[in-house]
């Protein structure tokens, strides 16, 4: 992790300070946590800079300027973060900026065809939450998630994709003959094809005492909030790749990571759970669950575990929790469009639809694309389309997929 430009004064109680946090964690921005309850002197240097208030958070910049309580579109606009563009009209607009829409953004570009994406947080997406990859062509060492992810970003732009920050997406709606996708920051783009690639977040417990502790002791990525568990105890809740890799990151710090798996054994690759169970640091338990989370003074401090049948109910103090159960798709900008979902909420597209009464009139009597979704002209690809493997390499294959069909779908508008 780079060297932090800036410290967050807060405490775990706060929840501004845990926006904030994870705002900074989301975009990449490297920072120094200081927790004010816990420190005399920096609760006097907060009061002084509010002039005798005690206003958490104040964040304080290397530059000597500071934001207090802070909106993430004014963190944005400190940060130099590019939250919108004068022009309105794109061919193409990509929700999402991870590998699959910067992958199909290199493809389009390069065919002349003016992509814009729309990016929540970072570039690169859940690319660069993880910590190495050792399973993408073109990379016999491996290579770390930014690293990759950095690299996309800087050839997606090279051919001349547009990529915007910090910007949620509220709506996607058809206009005929246009598409229209309205953002937070109140700007409307239209377009005539539209990819979804917002991508997957990562699923939570939905136990007593969650929610109380997100960003005060539980995580969801070991390279955002790892290095804050330096020499202290955390657990790793989960059983399978995500779970076993971010257990072998999280012993760069912690002094012991504790794997707690619901079943009686790992969902993980072999090689993966092989360099697990050689790491001395790490223990794992099977068949335990986490009944709930507890804390004192705003930080969780141990968790509540259902154990195997006749063994009962345990506490184990923790530092820090990482959960990694599963994930869920980032689509809550598409309630207002008729858009066909799986079960779980993940996007139905091409062959699928067929399964799902989708009416062809809509597509004047064709049959929908391949990764085209039930509307048309919009089209979907990687962690969020149902079936995806939720693989980088699987979405850096649908991207130019996506791309190639796009391509041919422009040339009937």
């Amino acid at each position: 992790m780079a060297e932090p430009s800036l410290t967050v004064y807060g405490a775990h109680w706060c929840p501004d300070c845990r926006r904030a946090k994870s705002f900074l964690g989301d975009h990449q921005i490297p920072y120094a946590w200081i927790n004010i309850e816990e420190d005399p002197t920096a609760e006097e240097l907060v009061i002084r800079l509010n002039e005798g208030k005690r206003i958490i958070p104040t964040i304080v910049f290397d530059d000597g300027t500071r934001l207090v309580e802070p909106s993430n579109a004014e963190l944005a606009d400190k940060l130099g973060l590019r939250t919108s563009i004068n022009r309105k009209f794109w061919p193409l607009i990509c929700i999402g900026a991870g590998p699959a829409a910067l992958v199909a953004s290199i493809y389009t570009t390069r065919e002349g065809i003016d992509t814009l994406l729309l990016e929540r947080g970072a570039p690169g997406g859940q690319a660069t939450r993880t910590f190495s990859y050792e399973n993408v062509p073109g990379f016999p060492d491996g290579i770390e998630g930014n690293e990759f992810a950095d690299r996309l970003l800087a050839q997606a732009r090279r051919f001349g994709g547009e990529v915007l920050e910090a910007v949620d997406v509220v709506s996607v709606s058809r206009n005929e003959p246009f598409l229209s996708v309205r953002t937070g920051t109140g700007d409307v783009y239209t377009s005539h094809a539209v990819l979804l690639a917002s991508g997957s977040r990562y699923r939570t417990l939905g136990v007593p005492g969650e929610a109380d502790f997100i960003g005060a002791g539980i995580h969801f990525c070991s390279t955002c909030d790892g290095p804050f568990y330096r020499d202290k105890a955390v657990a790793v809740i989960g059983g399978g790749n995500s779970a076993a890799e971010e257990a072998v990151h999280l012993t760069r710090f912690a002094s012991s990571v504790t794997v707690l798996v619901r079943g009686s054994e790992f969902k993980a690759s072999p090689a993966v759970v092989e360099k697990l169970t050689a790491t001395p640091a790490v223990e794992v338990r099977y068949r335990t669950e986490v009944g709930s989370f507890r804390g004192r003074g705003g930080h969780l401090t141990a968790l509540q575990l259902n154990t195997p049948a006749g063994e009962g109910a345990e506490s184990l103090a923790v530092d820090g929790a990482f959960v990694f159960v599963g994930l869920e798709p980032n689509t809550e900008y598409l309630n207002g469009l008729d858009v066909v979902r799986d079960r779980w909420g993940f996007i139905e597209t091409g062959h699928a639809l067929e399964h799902a009464d989708v009416p062809l009139a809509r597509f004047g009597g064709r049959q929908p694309l391949m990764l085209e979704t039930s509307v048309p002209g919009v089209f979907a690809a990687g962690d969020v389309r149902a079936g995806s493997t939720k693989q980088v390499a699987a979405a850096v294959g649908e991207g130019a997929s996506a791309a190639l069909v796009i391509r041919d779908f422009l040339k009937s508008v």
